[in-house]
């Protein structure tokens, strides 16, 4: 069951580059909170029909649990904002990329130190060199997509008065 939900999180962290990348173009034509309110708003309508449909009943609601949990529904409107303008800026690769990173150390340290009432995983040197490992694939992939500057030559005149 273990390996089902690493593909199954593969797979979602495949859609969101997917979305990233859709999203971005949209960006670019229609503006960045336009794009942002056009997800979640098809967003909402599919959970909505998703909860209607499949959702089984629950012992708590919305209103019954601590009101700081109902903020986590916030933190994915700056991630979409930021992706719509990275992507158009950075390109998809990299602007993933870096969105993986910030996941990663934030994770981290949320095992860690057991934020937000998750249990703790103790900080380990595997894990300090997966956040390095990280880091490189970042600082490559940035390198590799970036366009050498061209140079720009110096327009050849010819003298007619020779």
């Amino acid at each position: 069951m273990t390996f089902i939900m690493i593909i199954l999180a593969v797979i979602g962290g495949a859609t969101l580059s997917i979305q990233a990348a859709i999203n971005g173009q949209l960006g670019s034509k229609v503006g960045v909170f336009k794009s942002a309110f056009l997800t979640f708003s098809i967003g909402a309508l599919i959970t909505a029909l998703l909860i209607f449909f499949f959702e089984p009943k629950q012992a708590v609601t919305l209103l019954d649990v601590p009101k700081w949990q109902l903020l986590g529904a916030m933190f994915g409107v700056p991630y979409i904002v930021i992706m719509v303008l990275a992507v158009q800026r950075i390109g998809t690769a990299v602007a993933t990329v870096a969105v993986i990173f910030g996941q990663l150390t934030m994770s981290m340290l949320i095992d860690n130190f057991g934020w937000l009432g998750n249990a703790a995983i103790p900080f380990s040197m595997s894990r300090l060199g997966a956040i390095i490992c990280l880091g490189i694939a970042l600082f490559f992939i940035y390198s590799s997509s970036r366009t050498p500057e061209k140079e720009e030559k110096a327009p050849v005149t010819s003298d007619a008065r020779s």
